[in-house]
């Protein structure tokens, strides 16, 4: 499948203004390939064989592996993840930040398969997902397995909680609608003991009250608390938190924080972190993945990232972070623009921005150069000392 992708090029174009002909060329040619892919990705009765695999690590709970999810649009191939390789290990938090854009939320969407298909498609690389007895490629699982999968052994704590939950339906129902559809033949009392005892847990005061209650009747930070609850009610072994305090007031965020901290603790779960805010990340990661366009250009742990940051965009992200012990007139702003996803350069894609940019930047793509066992970053500047040590 993946073979074709570079057939839908606007012809080489330069820009994204096209005739109506090209635009026809491009929209069938993405027609031809998204309908293979989901005839494929619909079949019934697959055998199991053809999407399990093993961990590289089994201390991991999930492996991206060269992973690449595109969206096909009437002016081009949008390449969303382009190459990405990470793991999340159990019972760690891994933090994933970069611009809007950069895809972040794409590659979370991959792994739950909730990206807007048929436009978007995982077309390359491997997600590994270790469910304990056995580890599948989410890549490869038909939509009917993946149904097994999402919400009860990777949940997600969606982006935005005021307009996440639905507004026609009470809090209680929400939550019961998720333990059933993971466990059916459990009891209406068994189902409503569950979603109150996990409501109490979120830290909801009067949480029989609040059972019956709907989303328009509760503040930001109490709707935020019943998404997690949601996230929670089926003991995951992963859990997603996508901008999870997104529109809430500083002391909100330290109160959710805290709890998803408690709570990944408590039933020994990971943590898979998007946010924009670096503070988030500093406080609540073990392990930080830094991206830019759609691919990872630095990672390592929490403190090689934030006492030593290598790629200059990385460095670039620390400097334009407020410091309280640092006093400007002005926070810094990395100059420059991000560069269209449709023809993305062959060179690296940060080196128009890059204040450090050198000759052998305008060669192809930079590889990943490790600084230290833990600790890598695509660019050039550190080839020569990845080489070093690989000659050790």
């Amino acid at each position: 499948m993946s073979d074709n992708i570079e057939k839908v090029k606007p012809e080489e174009v330069e820009s994204n203004f096209l005739t109506a002909k090209e635009s026809r060329a491009i929209s069938k040619e993405n027609r031809r390939i998204t309908d293979a892919i989901e005839k494929q990705r619909n079949r019934r009765n697959v055998a199991e064989s053809e999407y399990t695999t093993q961990m590289k690590n089994p201390e991991n709970v999930v492996e991206f592996d060269d992973l690449k999810t595109y969206f096909y649009t009437d002016i081009g191939v949008v390449k969303a993840v382009d190459g990405v390789s990470f793991n999340v290990p159990m019972g760690k938090t891994v933090g994933v930040v970069g611009e809007s854009g950069c895809g972040k939320s794409v590659t979370s969407l991959s792994l739950m398969q909730l990206v807007q298909r048929p436009q978007g498609q995982i077309v390359g690389g491997e997600i590994r997902l270790n469910l304990g007895d056995k580890v599948y490629d989410v890549a490869k699982v038909p939509s009917a397995e993946m149904e097994k999968i999402r919400g009860n052994v990777v949940s997600m704590i969606f982006q935005e909680p005021m307009t996440s939950l639905n507004p026609v339906f009470q809090i209680g129902k929400q939550i019961n609608e998720v333990i059933v559809l993971h466990n059916p033949g459990v009891s209406n009392e068994e189902t409503k003991r569950r979603t109150i005892e996990i409501l109490d847990t979120v830290g909801i005061a009067d949480a029989e009250g609040i059972y019956t209650r709907y989303p328009h009747e509760l503040s930001g930070g109490m709707r935020q608390r019943v998404m997690i609850a949601m996230a929670l009610v089926t003991n995951p072994r992963l859990i997603i938190a996508d901008e999870p305090t997104t529109a809430l007031d500083v002391t909100i965020q330290a109160q959710i924080l805290d709890l998803l901290r408690t709570l990944k603790d408590k039933i020994n779960a990971s943590i898979m972190l998007i946010t924009h805010d670096l503070g988030v990340i500093a406080e609540m990661a073990d392990y930080v993945v830094v991206m830019y366009s759609g691919r990872i250009i630095e990672r390592g742990t929490a403190q090689e990232i934030f006492l030593s940051p290598s790629h200059p965009y990385t460095v670039g992200l620390m400097a334009s972070k407020p410091a309280v012990n640092r006093d400007v007139d002005r926070l810094y702003s990395i100059p420059g623009t991000v560069p269209n996803p449709i023809n993305m350069p062959n060179h690296c894609y940060f080196k128009d921005r890059c204040p450090r940019a050198f000759d052998r930047c305008e060669g192809e793509y930079p590889g990943e150069y490790f600084i230290s066992p833990t600790h890598s970053a695509a660019c050039y500047l550190y080839e020569d000392m990845d080489n070093a040590a690989k000659t050790r």
